[in-house]
Formats: C-alpha cells, sequence, structure tokens
C-alpha cells in the first residue's frame, strides 16, 4: 500500500564529548588526557568523559570510584554548568542563522529542519559542514552530525563517524541504511530491549523488518509500532522549536547512604521545594508524582500516584511523596532521592505521528 510522505531535510549536531571538550579547551593542561567532570567526591557521579577517558570504560552516570578503577590516570574536574550553557548559547546563534526550527535535545545536541532555510542552500550536507566548520571557529569544540530525511535516521547517523565527522543518508540509501543497521544502534533501543530482541532472533534491521505488527506489539507492547515504522524509514515527528516537557523533576544524591525513612523527610522536603520552584519558574502543575528511589547497591526503584487534580505546590508535592515513601518498606540504605510530576497541564492532544506511510523514492538533493 502507498501513502504519499513527506521528505524533510533534517541536521542532527551533537557536540564531541561537550563538557569535557570545554574543560579542555580553557584548560589547555587537560588536553590529551583522561578526565571526567564530576565523579572527584565521595559518592560523586561521573557526569562526562572525555575520548581519552573513555578508552577505559569511563561513562557518563558511573560511580567515580569506578571511573577510577578502570583509569586510574583519570583526572576529575567540577562541572561548571554555567560555563557550559554559555557555549551552548553561542552554539545555537549559529544554528539560527540557516533556520528557525531548531528543537534543542539538551546543552549539546539539536535537530534542525533545513528543508527551506535562510541561506537558500539545497543541500543539507553543505550546511552541515558549514555549521561544524563555525563552531569550530566560534567555540574551539567538535562537532558531529548526522543528515537525513527525519529525525530518528539523522540521530543515528550523527553517532556513525564522531568524533567531528558526519553522515549522510541519502532518501534512496534509508531503506539499506536501516536493513543493515545493528539493532543496537536504533535510537530507542536499549540494553535490555537489545537482549530481549536478540532472544527472538533478531540481530539487525532486517530481522526487525520481517516481524509483523502482530509480533512486535506481542512482545514490545506500546513500542512494537515504534519500531514496525522506524525500520521503515517511517519517523513523522516535526522538528519542535519550542519543546513541551513531558515531566519536571528534582534529586538529590547523598554523602552518606539514610537507612532511616524518618531521615528521608527533610531531604525531601528540600526536594519538593526545589521541584516547587522549577514548577513556578515554567508555571507548570502536574497530576501523576514519581518518588525516584535508588539504593546503595545502585539498584533503582520508582512509585508512582496520579491525583484527580493538579498540583504544582511543596506542600502538596511532600505529602504524596510521604505518601510514596511509606507505601512500601525500603530494601536497603538509600543514597539518592528524588521527586518528579508529570501528566502536565502543559500536554496537548498528541498528533497523530503514527500515520502509515511508506517511503517513497524521490529525487532531493542532500
Amino acid at each position: 500500500m502507498d501513502f504519499d510522505f513527506l521528505l524533510r531535510k533534517i541536521i542532527h549536531v551533537d557536540m564531541d564529548a561537550f563538557y569535557a571538550s570545554v574543560e579542555q579547551h580553557d584548560d589547555p593542561e587537560l588536553k590529551g588526557k583522561p578526565i571526567a567532570v564530576g565523579g572527584g567526591s565521595k559518592r560523586g557521579v561521573v557526569s562526562a568523559a572525555s575520548y581519552e577517558a573513555r578508552k577505559f570504560g569511563v561513562r557518563s552516570a558511573m560511580a567515580g570510584s569506578i571511573a577510577k578503577r578502570n583509569c586510574p590516570e583519570l583526572i576529575f574536574v567540577k562541572p561548571r554548568f554555567d560555563r557550559y550553557k554559555e557555549v551552548s548559547i553561542q552554539i545555537r546563534s549559529i544554528f539560527f542563522e540557516y533556520t528557525d526550527l531548531v528543537e534543542p535535545l539538551s546543552l549539546d545536541e539539536a535537530y534542525l529542519d533545513v528543508t527551506e532555510n535562510k541561506r537558500g542552500n539545497p543541500s543539507a550536507t553543505l550546511i552541515a559542514q558549514e555549521i561544524r566548520k563555525k563552531i569550530f571557529e566560534k567555540t574551539g569544540l567538535t562537532a558531529s552530525a548526522g543528515i537525513s530525511i527525519n529525525k530518528f535516521i539523522a540521530k543515528v547517523a550523527s553517532d556513525y563517524n564522531k568524533p567531528n565527522g558526519q553522515k549522510t543518508v541519502n532518501p534512496e540509501e534509508v531503506t539499506q541504511f536501516l536493513e543493515d543497521l545493528d539493532i543496537r544502534k536504533f535510537y530507542g533501543v536499549g540494553k535490555v530491549t537489545a537482549e530481549k530482541m536478540y532472544r527472538l532472533g533478531i540481530f539487525t534491521g532486517k530481522e526487525l523488518k520481517e516481524k509483523s505488527l502482530e509480533f512486535l506489539d506481542q512482545h514490545f507492547g506500546k513500542s512494537g509500532s515504534y519500531y514496525y515504522n522506524v525500520v521503515r524509514g517511517i519517523h513523522l515527528s516535526a522538528v519542535k522549536p519550542h519543546r513541551i516537557p513531558k515531566s519536571v523533576g528534582a534529586e538529590r544524591t547523598f554523602s552518606e547512604n539514610l537507612s532511616s525513612e524518618i531521615f528521608m523527610l527533610e531531604k525531601l522536603e528540600n526536594i519538593a521545594g526545589e521541584l516547587e520552584r522549577r514548577l513556578q519558574k515554567s508555571k507548570i502543575a502536574g497530576k501523576t508524582i514519581t518518588l525516584k528511589i535508588k539504593y546503595s547497591d545502585f539498584t533503582l526503584q520508582t512509585r508512582s500516584k496520579t491525583l484527580p487534580y493538579f498540583i504544582a505546590s511543596k506542600d502538596l508535592i511532600l505529602e504524596t511523596a510521604k505518601e510514596l515513601l511509606y507505601q512500601n518498606s525500603l530494601e536497603n540504605s538509600v543514597r539518592l532521592l528524588g521527586i518528579s510530576l508529570a501528566n502536565l497541564n502543559t500536554e496537548k492532544e498528541k498528533k497523530n505521528e503514527d500515520k502509515e506511510s511508506v517511503l517513497v523514492q524521490l529525487k532531493f538533493d542532500f
């Protein structure tokens, strides 16, 4: 069955080891050395690692003690988020020279829709090259880019020639590119899902494509239709300049493990207060409260409750968080607590991005 499909020219720009690269740029003595941003304190967690550190298996979200064990020469650097934000603003100013359709995902990556652009340049590939060159000239940092017909493929492609490279997947190359793709490289397929796919005999996009929608729905629930579509090059999500948050949260990692709920109440009150400030700043309220608990053995547990009304006040957030805390006994001592609010009043009716469509081969200069 054939459907018309709007082909876009999408660029995904991803800075290379952003936090670590900023530190190495600002302090030349760190260049070429394995560094970790964050993770230097007794209970610290690595926020980012340089490529030199990654060779030793150092990764973000890794405990600093483990990172140091993997790489004895590792240098810990204190995060400077104000500096990272400053550089991020410089980078985004370059994006807006080409298009107003910029969707930031974080400080160090963004989608750009350059189907129609301010430079009148028909080649998204050349635009990506220009943008990466300007970023380097303005900040001294390198970026990688992926270019293709939709956000999914562009994001996958941006990881191909890292660092300081780019990859274009032209419309006529999409089918083969996705069929050859290792399932672990599919954006949205994590470690657990990949292992499940392996057990089902799915190792590449081609094998995923051979599975029916019913099969994928049966084994992967709501994600089944997503996998069914993206492996066929169908991902109709537009670049959204103003992304609406799906949740707002705050969390704290403690210097010492907490072993009693009573000791946690004061911490939860502080977290609820921080969450209230973030909600007020964004003028947001929500109905679903989730309590996040990370134990001393790094296992993670979440407990949620949905209220019949929107809340944004510290008192109501704290009241529900306490209820969730006492819902079940703790499994171990606790190293981190977090509270998040979802089901927000900013959520609008989701546009149907799962409309059936197939890729049509059109002449489209990339």
